[in-house]
C-alpha cells in the first residue's frame, strides 16, 4: 500500500513538473514573439547611418541618407524625387520678433550631420515598451482638436484641455507664428503641447490635420523634454496617423533639425524669453504642405497624405493643449500648461504665441483682427486664453496655466 502511495506522489510530482514546464515553455514563446515584433519595429524605424551623434540627454542621433529615409517606405513614395525647397518660396520672415535669439537644438552641441543626410531621433526598446502597444507607437491620442468645434467620440476617456484660437470654415493655404518655449511640469502619462493646427474634413465625415509645435510626452520620449514635433492624420487620427519620422509619409530635406529633437533654450519665469517662428504652408503649384522652423525649411507633407487638404484647409488654429485619463480620477491634473502661468500674468511669466498669420489662396501672410478669432478654452479656471494685438507683436495670445489649483478641482 506505502509502495503505492509513493508511486502515485511521484506521477503527481512528474504531471505538475511536465505542466510547469509547458506553461513556462508557453511564456518564453510569447515573449519571443513580443521580441521579434520589438526588433521588426525598430529595423522599420532605425535606418542605417552615416553617422550618429549622442546628445546630451541620451538621445541618439543618426544621420541617414536622405534618400533612406523613412518616407520612401511609402508605396507612393518610392521613385519621388525630393524638391529640396518650394518652387515659389514666399515663406519669408516678414513678423519680426527677436532676431538675436538664435533656437539650437541640444543635440546640435555635439556635431552636425554631413551633407547629403538627415537627422532621426534614434528610437530604443524602452521608446516601444512605453507605448500602449507596438503598432500604435508613434500616433497621437485622438482628438487633439478643440472640443468646442469638434464633438468628441463616446468612448473618449482621455480629456484634451484647450487653450486656443482658431479661424474656421475659410480657404487657408497655411499659417505663420512665433511660438514661445517652455518647459512645463508634467505628469509622467500625460503630455503638454504648444502647436499650430492646419485642419481639412471634419469629424462628422474624416479630418485630415498638418500640425507642428513643442511637446513634452514622456510616453513617447522618455523625459520631459521640450521637444519640435510635426505631426499628420488622414483618417481623425486613426490608423493614418503619424509623427515624426515614425512612419512613412513626411518628408525632411534639412540636416540640422531632427524632429522629435529636444531644445536647449527654454524660457524662464521672469527671464529670457525664448520663441521661433513656425510657419506650415501649401505650395500652389505641386500641392505639398512645407514645414519650415525659423529659417530653416525642415520638409514637407505630400498631398496625398492628407487628400482632406488638397485644395486648402478649412481651419487653422493656435494654442496650448494638455492631456490626461480622467477614468477614476477625482481632481484634475496637476500637468501645467504652457509657462504653469494664466494668461493675465502677461509677459516674461506666461507662454506666449505672437505674429499670429494666416496664408490666403494667393500664398500672401495675412494678420487676422483679434475680433476675428474664436476662443476656445474647456476650462478657464485651470488653463486660459487673452487675445491681444500691439504694433511689434501683431495679433498675440498669452495662454496657459497650473491645471489643478483651489478654483480648479
Amino acid at each position: 500500500m506505502m509502495l503505492n502511495q509513493t508511486v502515485i506522489f511521484f506521477l503527481l510530482w512528474v504531471i505538475i513538473a511536465l505542466v510547469v514546464e509547458i506553461t513556462l515553455a508557453g511564456k518564453i514563446t510569447v515573449s519571443d514573439i513580443h521580441e521579434q515584433k520589438i526588433e521588426q519595429r525598430l529595423n522599420q524605424l532605425n535606418k542605417p547611418a552615416v553617422k550618429s551623434i549622442h546628445s546630451p540627454d541620451g538621445d541618439i542621433i543618426d544621420c541617414v541618407w536622405i534618400y533612406h529615409q523613412p518616407a520612401f517606405d511609402h508605396p507612393l513614395l518610392k521613385n519621388h524625387t525630393i524638391q529640396m525647397r518650394p518652387k515659389s518660396d514666399s515663406t519669408r520672415d516678414k513678423t519680426g520678433g527677436n532676431k538675436t535669439d538664435i533656437i539650437h537644438q541640444l543635440w546640435r552641441t555635439k556635431g552636425e550631420c554631413p551633407k547629403n543626410t538627415i537627422p532621426i531621433r534614434r528610437r530604443t526598446r524602452d521608446d516601444l515598451l512605453r507605448s500602449d502597444s507596438i503598432k500604435t507607437h508613434g500616433r497621437k491620442n485622438p482628438p487633439t482638436i478643440s472640443p468646442t468645434t469638434y464633438h468628441l467620440p463616446d468612448d473618449q476617456t482621455e480629456v484634451h484641455e484647450h487653450a486656443s484660437v482658431y479661424l474656421d470654415y475659410g480657404e487657408y493655404h497655411g499659417s505663420k507664428s512665433r511660438i514661445s518655449i517652455w518647459r512645463p511640469d508634467v505628469n509622467m502619462t500625460e503630455f503638454s503641447l504648444a502647436q499650430t493646427w492646419v485642419v481639412g474634413g471634419d469629424w462628422d465625415t474624416v479630418l485630415n490635420t498638418v500640425e507642428s509645435g513643442w511637446q513634452i510626452l514622456h510616453s513617447m520620449y522618455g523625459d520631459n523634454n521640450t521637444r519640435l514635433f510635426a505631426f499628420w492624420t488622414s483618417d481623425s487620427y486613426g490608423d493614418n496617423s503619424c509623427y515624426n519620422l515614425d512612419c512613412p509619409g513626411f518628408v525632411q530635406v534639412n540636416k540640422d533639425i531632427a524632429l522629435g529633437a529636444a531644445l536647449n533654450t527654454i524660457s524662464t519665469y521672469n527671464g529670457n524669453q525664448y520663441d521661433f517662428l513656425l510657419t506650415i504652408e501649401k505650395e500652389q503649384d505641386t500641392g505639398l504642405w512645407w514645414l519650415k522652423f525659423d529659417t530653416h525649411l525642415v520638409g514637407y507633407w505630400p498631398s496625398f497624405l492628407v487628400p482632406k487638404l488638397a485644395d486648402s484647409a478649412r481651419m487653422i488654429a493656435w494654442g496650448g493643449e494638455i492631456v490626461y485619463d480622467a477614468s477614476g480620477q477625482n481632481e484634475h491634473t496637476l500637468t501645467q500648461m504652457g509657462s504653469g502661468h494664466f494668461a493675465e500674468e502677461g509677459f516674461k511669466k506666461a507662454a506666449y504665441i505672437n505674429n499670429i498669420e494666416y496664408i490666403d489662396k494667393s500664398n500672401h501672410p495675412i494678420k487676422p483682427f483679434p475680433q476675428n478669432l474664436e476662443a476656445s478654452v474647456t476650462r478657464p479656471e485651470c488653463y486660459n486664453l487673452k487675445v491681444g494685438s500691439s504694433r511689434r507683436w501683431g495679433t498675440y495670445i498669452f495662454y496657459g496655466g497650473p491645471g489643478r489649483n483651489p478654483q480648479c478641482l
